[in-house]
């Protein structure tokens, strides 16, 4: 933006004229062309505002071999608050986010407009028109990922998509059932091998088409024409049949007890039959996108919704610079930050203790000692879990032993003896070698240092990678060592079985084949099972994994959030977040 304040800073950041605060410094047009980018002419028409309006003081030399001198009468920390101040009185979101991403400035400085730019977040209440505007403003820290519900894996996004799209059933978790949705009805053979669902009348899209089972019918089927990392838990189904409108048959190969989990998934959410991956996403939920770019999601209250209006009208998602954190800030799953106003001591908490946990994965398509049981078995050691709850608390509140909090909650804890690992390095024949941790930038920096602390303790070398996005790095997959976490759906059993069969997640990508191998022959009958035998089998998986040291877990999370007193309907949605369709503002 081509304002004075602009201007200024361009000038004040110069390094090659080192301007100080009211100090005169020696000047030439063509130095102060080159640093305010323009042209010698209009140089002096931009001194002259500048002086105009306080900014500094401007003496032009006389004569051959005399300096023109230029006096900085404010500080750089003053402009970039000026201009951000009207960034932001302007509506220009866009620009003093970048603002305060892109110009260097002072860590306290950028606190402070961090601070700024979180209280234009939050609610928002427009007049402009009789019935008023309802707008919740939320920041994010990273770019948004893929919202195709076919390849969609990572939590904020999933999450994102319920919001938008609808499936024909839904799962709920305090009772273990399954609720309408989509479809009104359904029912099964005794054999488990036909279902058969009852379409509500009158769903529309947000393009404003009714759908209908043929929709059903292409939303399966484009799963296997886009080669989804799901399409495993869909192989049981021989085909799909239309019987009318609003009603579909499903006529499977063989028994399937564990059917209605796949209709309940996000990635059986239902598109148009005729959804072209290359246009704006087209559901049936309460919000609709208005706007995506790489700066902000624009969610637009959808107001032919077949089941309950949101109270809010929209809920912009605006994407910021992976910044420092903040104390004051609460994350949600993911890198959300929410901040509480200036001087509001009543707030709403959110506390999640997640299903999932933090672990660290060995990537052994990559050569290395990782290879060898006994130095994963010294990794275990000093990634241990005790320690790392003892040692770093915050928001780990549990050590695990699974991704389920039950399961860990089960066993005897106590730390073990770095001196254990230290034999074991020796036993294994390792040479000092460097082994790379991959982890995420910001967010798992501190659990990196510790272990790479606790490694140093006792001979091992360990090369720190941080990345900003896990599943667009090639970083990620060139390192031994992955530092992440899984974030469960409400729906554990569909959880762990799509952690285990997702073809695209890091787990799916760093097994070897043989152990993929023996993984999926003990997983092939699955389905077939009821309830406490899924159950049961499951947990001899993540045996396999735990005898075996293919991943090592390491401890359970609370997800955390504060909002102001003033919101109400706060709900929890998948993976912790808000569901925003339930929330309203108590206008004064």
């Amino acid at each position: 933006m081509d304002t004075l304040n602009t201007h200024f800073i361009r000038l004040a950041g110069a390094e090659q004229l080192s301007f100080k605060l009211h100090e005169p410094v020696a000047v030439t047009i063509d130095s102060l062309s080159a640093a305010l980018c323009c042209t010698p002419r209009n140089v002096k028409f931009i001194l002259r505002k500048l002086e105009e309006q306080g900014f500094i003081h401007w003496q032009p030399g006389r004569g051959r071999g005399h300096h023109s001198k230029l006096t900085m009468l404010r500080s750089m920390n003053e402009a970039l608050e000026a201009s951000f101040t009207e960034l932001l009185g302007k509506g220009k979101m866009k620009d003093a986010i970048e603002l305060i991403g892109n110009v260097q400035m002072h860590d306290s400085l950028r606190e402070q407009l961090m601070l700024s730019l979180h209280q234009q977040m939050g609610f928002h209440s427009h007049d402009e028109t009789a019935s008023g505007q309802d707008i919740l403003r939320i920041m994010r820290s990273r770019q948004l990922g893929d919202l195709d519900p076919a390849f969609v894996y990572t939590a904020f996004e999933t999450y994102l998509l319920s919001q938008v799209c609808n499936t024909l059933i839904t799962y709920d978790a305090k009772s273990e059932s399954f609720l309408p949705a989509l479809a009104h009805m359904w029912e099964c053979s005794e054999d488990h091998r036909l279902w058969t669902f009852y379409l509500r009348k009158g769903v529309r899209f947000h393009n404003g088409r009714v759908m209908t089972s043929r929709d059903v019918q292409a939303t399966l089927q484009r799963l296997t024409d886009v080669h989804s990392p799901s399409i495993w838990l869909y192989r049981d189904i021989e085909r799909a049949e239309v019987a009318g409108d609003y009603c579909i048959k499903f006529v499977l190969h063989r028994p399937n007890l564990f059917f209605l989990h796949l209709f309940s998934c996000i990635r059986m959410t239902i598109l148009p039959y005729d959804y072209n991956v290359a246009n704006t996403l087209v559901g049936t939920g309460p919000f609709q996108i208005s706007e995506l770019n790489e700066d902000v999601l624009e969610l637009t209250a959808f107001d032919a919704y077949y089941g309950i209006r949101p109270h809010l009208d929209q809920v912009h998602f605006w994407f910021v610079p992976d910044l420092s954190p903040n104390d004051r800030y609460y994350e949600l799953p993911g890198t959300d930050r929410l901040s509480l106003a200036t001087g509001c001591d009543q707030t709403n908490s959110i506390n999640y203790p997640a299903l999932g946990c933090q672990y660290m994965l060995f990537n052994f398509h990559k050569e290395g000692i990782h290879h060898h049981p006994l130095f994963r078995q010294a990794l275990r050691i000093v990634y241990d879990s005790v320690a790392l709850v003892r040692d770093l608390g915050g928001n780990r509140i549990t050590p695990a032993s699974s991704f389920l909090p039950w399961r860990s909650a089960a066993q005897d804890w106590t730390a073990a003896s770095l001196e254990h690992a230290r034999e074991l390095l020796h036993n294994c024949g390792y040479q000092g070698e460097t082994i790379t941790l991959s982890y995420k930038h910001n967010k798992d920096t501190d659990v990196a240092e510790w272990f790479q602390s606790r490694a140093q303790s006792i001979g091992m070398n360990i090369s720190m990678q941080a990345v900003v996005d896990y599943f667009n790095s090639e970083e990620t997959t060139n390192a031994q060592l992955i530092l992440a976490e899984e974030i469960l759906e409400e729906d554990w059993q569909y959880g762990m079985i799509h952690f285990f069969k997702n073809l695209s997640n890091h787990f799916h990508m760093c097994m070897s084949p043989a152990f993929q191998s023996l993984l999926d022959g003990k997983l092939d009958h699955f389905a077939k099972l009821h309830r406490a035998d899924r159950t049961a089998l499951l947990d001899e998986a993540e045996a396999l994994l735990r005898d075996h040291c293919w991943i090592l877990h390491g401890c359970h999370m609370n997800k955390q959030a504060e909002l102001d007193q003033s919101i109400f309907g706060m709900q929890i949605a998948e993976f912790g977040y808000m569901d925003i369709s339930k929330l309203w503002i108590k206008n004064p």
